[in-house]
């Protein structure tokens, strides 16, 4: 039974978060050593009670040796209990440790990292496979302990009872070692495999889900549930090839055990036969043997379930080793909070892909000042705007916020100086109140409510009968579009950042809800420096500038009437969307 120098990483990394718990592993290797040294008095017991019985003792003898054997058997189970407890902490413990890590990694990694995953697949990480490593650590440190007792005091007890029958025994040892080896290995590889497929089947679930009105709009239920049934299959596939290695491996050790015990009754027998050996030391050597084969057997079914583990846990770590958000400066600089933006010969590529999406961009916006970025669908809007809170560094060129470089600030002292409210508005599935509080823990009730007066939505989360209490669902399922846009705005509001990014908060909103979602945004915008996205040119006409985006370049930028004027890429997109 090896393992390779990564396999002896990780597992020292894995069992590295067993560290906290040090003085509870401590309680449980007692209660593991005891047990185990007591479960070797029984065999020693059990061939006493034969000799004595076949000799015709009196039945005192056989009393006595009754009561030690259940007084063995109380103490062994006391020490169980011991055992079984403070493991139980330990193995809870560093599951609830590694969960945390690997969560709090995950909400760290930059959004390139999510823009080539899929959210089940991460997730599955953090379910399924952290499930995997649970049982792992919740048992092996306590059976590796137990058994390694187990077999060498067995071994040592065997020695001494026959040397020339423990020679029998231990002939068969280096078979199962080897075997042990060789089905490990490729239960590995195995068992990973069925891991990633696992997650990717997840993943798919996930989406599905998540999307399940689109689904359902397009009537693409047996689609979903096809491509859902081939990811199951594929694992399924993958299941039953470690099945069978299993199924290989068990009768094997299974074989190799008992054909031991059968030479033994051969070699023993014999030995009976011509009086060297009585027949309870037999038994007892028997038993022995039992206690030794059980404990070969386990280690290699623990080798079997730790490799299966170092599988899970290699994609656990991965995520771990991941980078962390960009690259932040080791002494980042505080700038004064005026609330000017401005990006010097931008350019932008996203990773991994050739084709630039920003090209050359000098731009420069006013603390106070509105200005509208406008320009085709895909002309690279959104992008320029994501360079702002570092979600992405540009590929050439600065972005400064308030005259200092983003890369030379602290990514949560630049981003608490700013906030978004998107066009699709993203809530989390707990309360109106808890999703206000995102951004600013320590808000009281009364701030609440004076954010969500300023936004137009106080009126309508008090008609609910749980109120500020009232639970969203789902990404906010349970709110209408422009309730969800006014929570986002009175979020914001809360967040009270010089810098805001408006994300063409009102183009998917009835007229009603328009109106009151415009105006909360006009109270939002007030003395704040803000960027907004336009698509429909209608709702930026009063911006104090509008910045013509096309290609991922400036085309053009002016107030709505210079434009218009200037007959350019503006007035025909304005000309199109009046015609349309």
């Amino acid at each position: 039974m090896r393992f390779t120098r990564e396999q002896v990483g990780q597992l020292r990394r894995l069992f590295g978060f067993i560290s906290p718990y040090k003085k509870w592993l401590a309680i449980s290797a007692v209660g593991v050593a005891i047990s185990a040294a007591l479960g070797l008095v029984f065999p020693r017991i059990m061939g006493t009670l034969v000799d004595s019985a076949l000799e015709g003792a009196d039945t005192s003898n056989l009393d006595n040796i009754a009561l030690i054997l259940v007084g063995v058997f109380a103490f062994q189970a006391g020490f169980n209990f011991l055992r079984i407890y403070a493991l139980g902490v330990v193995g809870e413990g560093v599951v609830a440790d590694l969960r945390r890590s690997v969560f709090a990694r995950i909400v760290m990694l930059p959004v390139a990292f999510f823009d080539g995953r899929k959210t089940g697949e991460i997730t599955s990480r953090l379910t399924s496979d952290v499930a995997v490593v649970q049982s792992t650590v919740s048992s092996v440190v306590a059976q590796a302990l137990f058994q390694g007792i187990s077999m060498v005091g067995g071994v040592v007890l065997l020695v001494i009872l026959s040397p020339l029958l423990s020679l029998a025994v231990l002939t068969f040892l280096p078979f199962i070692i080897i075997g042990g080896s060789f089905f490990g290995r490729r239960l590995s590889r195995v068992s990973t495999e069925f891991q990633d497929e696992v997650a990717t089947a997840n993943a798919f679930a996930d989406e599905s889900i998540s999307s399940i009105r689109v689904v359902k709009w397009f009537t693409a239920e047996r689609s979903a549930t096809d491509r859902y049934d081939g990811d199951i299959r594929r694992s399924y596939a993958i299941a039953i090839r470690r099945t069978r290695l299993r199924a290989i491996f068990v009768p094997f050790v299974t074989f190799l055990g008992f054909g031991t015990l059968a030479v033994v009754l051969w070699v023993g027998g014999r030995q009976v036969l011509d009086g060297t050996l009585t027949v309870g030391e037999l038994v007892t050597f028997l038993l022995y043997t039992l206690v030794v084969a059980g404990a070969i057997g386990a280690f290699t079914g623990l080798y079997s379930q730790l490799q299966e583990a170092l599988g899970a846990s290699r994609r656990i770590f991965e995520l771990l080793d991941e980078d962390p958000e960009v690259a932040e400066v080791e002494h980042p600089v505080v700038p004064e909070r005026v609330g000017s933006v401005r990006f010097e010969g931008v350019d932008f590529t996203y990773p991994g892909r050739d084709i630039e999406v920003l090209s050359g961009i000098d731009l420069t916006v006013d603390p106070g000042e509105v200005v509208a970025l406008v320009g085709p669908s895909g002309a690279g809007k959104s992008t320029l705007v994501q360079l702002i809170p570092r979600f992405y560094d540009p590929t050439a060129g600065r972005v400064l916020i308030d005259g200092v470089d983003v890369r030379e600030q602290s990514l949560a002292s630049l981003r608490t100086t700013m906030a978004a409210v998107p066009q699709e508005v993203q809530l989390f599935s707990g309360t109106i109140a808890e999703n206000l509080r995102i951004g600013r823990p320590d808000a009281t009730d009364a701030d609440l409510e004076e954010a969500c007066r300023a936004a137009n939505a106080h009126d309508f989360i008090v008609g609910f009968p749980d109120g500020y209490r009232t639970v969203v669902g789902e990404r906010g399922i349970k709110l209408s579009g422009g309730q969800r846009q006014r929570v986002a705005i009175a979020r914001a509001l809360l967040a009270d950042p010089r810098i805001l990014i408006l994300d063409e908060a009102t183009s998917s909103l009835d007229s009603e809800s328009e109106g009151l979602v415009q105006a909360a945004l006009e109270r939002l915008m007030q003395g704040r420096t803000t960027l907004v996205i336009a698509h429909r040119l209608s709702t930026v006409r009063d911006a104090h500038r509008l910045v013509v985006i096309s290609e991922g370049a400036i085309a053009e930028q002016g107030t709505h009437d210079e434009l218009i004027e200037a007959n350019g890429l503006y007035a025909r997109l304005t000309e199109a969307q009046l015609t349309a």
